[in-house]
């Protein structure tokens, strides 16, 4: 039996996640938010130049806290950072967080995109990302859309608009694994001028075009706009029902980088600050053995690349505009 993609091709295949998307269509910007039906296990790797994160250091294996109530993807560069802020507010107030005395102090580790200069109005007198998280926490669900939503609202690739992605895999093992990405990368997801994505080795039928391999692999040529130090950043998510230590989630979020390199050309540059969060809901209790463990960091890479063309794929053009999309190019 092999390994094939879940009933949604999302990431909250994985039973007891949820996914909401909150966006200002004239600021070309938004906040994407994960939530776990009860608190998960969740670990994260950082190998872009320029990160930008929130509560990631309480991830690191020797910290008291070994989980978290939901993950942020934002955009927005550093003000992003707030969308977190939102989304403790709106699950401090029904009751979620880690207690502390007679308190409740929900965990959210955040990582923000740089979409400041993508020809949305960024004249704001208050931060609008706090409002923007809470917008999205309350909208999650099992089902959402891909493209130009969310955290991938205003993002963009060396030569095409990027967009939010997700995918994947359910294992012979019976392990579910998935992946969430916001596509805003220094470096192009298609080959060339495309429309052949790099990520064609790893689709599964059409989920983006079903156009397979390229015949030639051109030198990637990346604009001067998009070389600017700090205004770029793909962040993820990959995530499974496994029952993972925050060690082992840290692995599986450092694995899952390689699906940057699979979808991405160039990828994990001075100029993005690429980060994947991991997480476990342990929904599936039996400890995997070292051969599972392997495979569903297999499968996260995969999910990876495939969401990453995917969030490409589904993009939809908007007024102001600063690259086309792949769907509206005339291939």
């Amino acid at each position: 039996m092999s390994a094939k993609p879940g009933v949604l091709n999302l990431i909250t295949d994985v039973a007891g996640l949820r996914v909401g998307n909150a966006e200002d269509a004239t600021r070309k910007t938004g906040v994407t938010v994960l939530l776990g039906d009860a608190p998960f296990t969740a670990g994260v790797h950082v190998m872009g130049g320029a990160p930008g994160t929130r509560e990631t250091d309480l991830l690191a294996p020797d910290k008291t806290v070994e989980q978290v109530d939901a993950l942020v993807l934002s955009g927005g560069s550093a003000f992003g950072l707030d969308a977190a802020s939102g989304v403790a507010d709106g699950l401090r107030a029904i009751g979620r967080g880690f207690a502390v005395g007679g308190q409740r102090v929900p965990i959210v580790p955040g990582a923000i995109l740089f979409d400041l200069l993508n020809g949305g109005d960024k004249n704001w007198s208050d931060n609008p990302y706090k409002s923007l998280g809470r917008q999205a926490l309350d909208r999650v669900s099992a089902d959402f859309a891909l493209g130009s939503t969310g955290a991938g609202t205003g993002a963009t690739t060396a030569n095409l608009k990027g967009g939010l992605g997700s995918a994947s895999l359910v294992l012979p093992s019976g392990h579910t694994v998935g992946a969430l990405v916001a596509v805003n990368a220094l470096g192009s997801a298609v080959v060339g001028d495309g429309p052949h994505f790099w990520a064609a080795p790893f689709e599964i039928g059409e989920e983006f075009g079903g156009l397979g391999v390229a015949e030639a692999f051109p030198t990637v040529q990346i604009p001067r706009t998009k070389l600017a130090q700090h205004a770029n950043t793909t962040i993820g998510i990959v995530a499974t029902d496994a029952a993972l230590t925050q060690a082992q989630c840290a692995r599986l979020a450092t694995v899952a980088h390689d699906g940057f390199a699979r979808a991405l050309v160039p990828s994990h540059t001075p100029m993005d600050g690429d980060l994947i969060f991991a997480a476990a809901t342990g929904t599936v209790p039996a400890e995997p053995p070292v051969s599972d463990l392997l495979m569903i960091g297999h499968a996260a890479a995969s999910c990876m690349a495939r969401a990453i063309a995917r969030a490409v794929f589904a993009a939809q053009p908007a007024t102001n505009d600063a690259l086309p999309c792949w769907s509206a190019r005339q291939w």
